[in-house]
């Protein structure tokens, strides 16, 4: 690459009307990376130097992703770093907890503002019969003070606002705990709170497992760089060639107008979404965990197989990993938990599970998911009471396997739709307008999505030592292989991409 055409690629990324995201499955994200990784190999055994320049490209990175927006990161950093070190100074119990009040109320203050304002606002107007106008007032601003215009009205969601804000309240929560001390310098907590792979869609790092690594010497085996290319072509693999294909020729189609489509056709978009943000979501965590074991740094799995579940339980401990024991540590287990009898878990856990949809959305379909999982594992809680001899039997189990599959699939339907009229047509055409006869002529015109999606779902129930075996193979290839295979799958990712590349799901979150 020349140096005028990286310049003005340098232009282009940096103007302040930058929107778009800068996504893993973009050509630019990888000379982003490559640039990163130019200068990283001066600087990753130096630490402090390492850990700056690693914020400063983090920063980049999420202004190129969501232009002057990026000041809410940069403010976040800055807030909350203070909290902690305010938290690990005083002693006093009363200041002590006007601090974490404070520092909390403004985290989630601020992602209520951007996230639920304008949902808010409509419940109102349809409540009262009014006409409020909901203006972004802090976007306006920040548009105003960093160069763009301010003719912004409807409040506009900051990429990645509530995984980093998430994060910051576990930050500031374990200092008041005293189960974390507080990070000394400014530098290392914004490194912390803004790293790159993970700050757009997570998943979300804990402190007390990210802040050790950040004081280690740069050290990645041949082994681990092998994994994380592994992880970042199987996630490149379950985006482009799975997620986005089902979801541009069979999903978005069919959910934009249920009604023109068959009962058949809405449950064949039903499970091809079930699969599409699967992909979608577990692919983007894949690539983020595989470029950061690239830099050096290791994140913990955040999806571990979900739709092998045998139980709701089961599901939820290994479907968004990172997001499932954050709400259990931060608000099942402070709301009772399991600690003051049956009624109070199961409040807790209707509590819990109702303010995990609304934090995927402001939307009643987010809180009817929420709310339906909810119900779901209260119910899944009182079956694991049966009999032992009669749970361990292995139609009982089998069972307990299909219906649980189902029932997240059924769920997934509000998850996806864009209201509940949406979402009560896509139901109603299921039930009374199916069409079973229509079957061949569905296979006939879905050939290929149907294709994918048999390929996709045999990938992920396909027994776990194969699935091993595969990546050992990978692994221990001599490098002219493994060459050849990134080559052949890059080939193949920019064959089957559209030329409209399809944001992250999670992105919206």
């Amino acid at each position: 690459m020349s140096l005028a055409l990286l310049a003005e690629w340098l232009r282009n990324l940096l103007s302040p009307q930058a929107q778009q995201p800068l996504l893993f499955t973009r050509i630019d994200f990888w000379i982003f990376l490559l640039v990163l990784w130019t200068g990283y190999l001066y600087v990753q055994r130096k630490l402090p130097t390492r850990n700056l320049y690693l914020l400063l490209f983090s920063l980049l990175f999420y202004y190129m992703s969501c232009g002057v927006f990026a000041i809410f990161a940069v403010l976040s950093i800055l807030f909350n770093y203070g909290a902690g070190w305010a938290l690990g100074r005083l002693q006093e119990r009363w200041q002590r907890r006007g601090v974490l009040i404070a520092s909390v109320g403004l985290n989630l203050g601020l992602l209520a503002y951007f996230k639920y304002a304008n949902f808010f606002v409509a419940q109102l107007n349809a409540l009262f019969g009014t006409d409020i106008v909901m203006n972004d007032v802090l976007g306006r601003a920040a548009w105003h003070l960093f160069g763009g215009d301010d003719t912004l009205a409807a409040v506009i969601l900051p990429v990645g606002i509530s995984f980093y804000t998430f994060q910051a309240v576990s930050y500031v929560v374990d200092i008041y705990r005293r189960q974390l001390a507080p990070l000394k310098s400014p530098i290392d907590f914004g490194f912390y709170l803004a790293f790159f792979p993970q700050l757009v869609a997570g998943p979300i790092v804990r402190a007390s497992e990210f802040i050790p690594q950040m004081y280690r010497p740069y050290s990645v085996s041949q082994r681990e760089m092998g994994h994380a290319l592994f992880l970042i072509l199987i996630g490149l693999f379950k985006k482009v060639v799975l997620s986005d294909y089902i979801a541009l020729n069979l999903v978005d189609r069919i959910f934009a107008n249920p009604q023109a489509y068959t009962g058949l056709e809405n449950l064949m978009a039903t499970y091809g979404y079930v699969l599409q943000i699967y992909c979608d979501f577990s692919g983007y965590t894949d690539i983020a965990i595989g470029v950061a074991l690239l830099l050096g740094f290791r994140l913990s799995i955040n999806f571990n197989f979900p739709y092998r579940a045998s139980t709701l339980s089961d599901f939820w401990r290994r479907w968004h990993i990172s997001l499932s024991t954050w709400l259990r540590d931060y608000l099942y287990i402070p709301l009772g938990g399991n600690r003051h009898g049956q009624a109070v878990m199961w409040l807790s856990l209707m509590g819990t599970m109702l303010l995990g949809g609304l934090w995927h959305g402001a939307d009643w379909t987010f809180i009817i998911w929420g709310g339906a999982h909810g119900l779901g594992l209260v119910v899944s809680k009182l079956i694991d009471r049966l009999p032992t001899q009669i749970l361990a039997r292995r139609d009982v189990q089998i069972l307990r396997r299909v219906l649980t599959f189902q029932y997240v699939a059924l769920l997934w339907i509000f998850f996806r739709a864009q209201n509940m009229e949406q979402a009560t047509e896509v139901l109603g055409q299921i039930v009374h307008q199916f069409h079973p006869q229509a079957w061949l002529q569905a296979l006939a015109g879905y050939k290929v999505v149907l294709l994918l999606m048999a390929l996709g779902y045999t990938l992920h129930w396909m027994p776990l030592e194969w699935i091993e075996r595969t990546r050992g193979r990978f692994i221990e290839a001599p490098l002219w292989a493994k060459f050849a295979i990134t080559v052949a799958a890059s080939l193949l990712f920019l064959h089957v991409q559209t030329a409209d590349l399809q944001p992250f799901i999670y992105f919206d979150f």
